[in-house]
């Protein structure tokens, strides 16, 4: 993957795809600490202990469309490129929670690509979940949360043409505050 919203977007999928009704995806660049954290848990069904093992290998997936599973593995990877690491935890019905760490001034930290582009593709096209996003960098914190979105809109959908406009507009104003298109 190339850029840090394509991981966002396909790690989320495994979300989506545990039948979560709510996903947060925490990001945190601390600058003190010379440290990006990037959380993202659900409230699906979870993994197993024995899958929750194994489930950073390339070549284990719970999908029956095919044989490999690299959307994790390849996080780990850069994670651990970047002098950091990627950890799992799981409870069968609870839901799941990925942390990953880097190192923010690794010269091989990925580029953030469009995460405007990725988090309106996940809270439009998944009206459904309820999804918090959060990045925090430095004394700056953004938080777009559509549980509280939808509740304003009574009855709008998320994906009136209108609402999808501002939600672009509203994203692209926070994030470019931090250097994020």
């Amino acid at each position: 993957m190339q850029d840090f919203s394509l991981h966002i977007l396909d790690l989320v999928e495994n979300s989506i795809n545990a039948q979560a009704t709510r996903i947060e995806i925490k990001i945190d660049e601390d600058e003190s600490k010379d440290l990006l954290t990037i959380e993202i848990s659900d409230d699906g069904t979870g993994m197993s202990e024995e899958m929750v093992a194994k489930v950073l290998d390339p070549f284990v997936t719970t999908r029956t469309t095919r044989k490999v599973g690299l959307g994790l593995s390849l996080l780990s990877q850069a994670a651990q490129e970047c002098e950091g690491n990627a950890t799992i935890r799981s409870k069968l019905g609870k839901g799941t929670r990925l942390t990953a760490t880097f190192q923010l001034s690794h010269i091989d930290l990925k580029p953030w690509g469009s995460m405007v582009e990725t988090i309106l593709t996940l809270v439009v096209g998944n009206p459904e979940i309820d999804f918090l996003y959060q990045h925090r960098k430095g004394n700056f914190e953004y938080i777009l949360d559509s549980a509280e979105i939808k509740q304003e809109l009574e009855g709008v959908p998320l994906s009136n043409p209108d609402v999808v406009s501002l939600l672009r507009k509203d994203l692209k104003e926070n994030l470019n505050q931090i250097g994020i298109d």
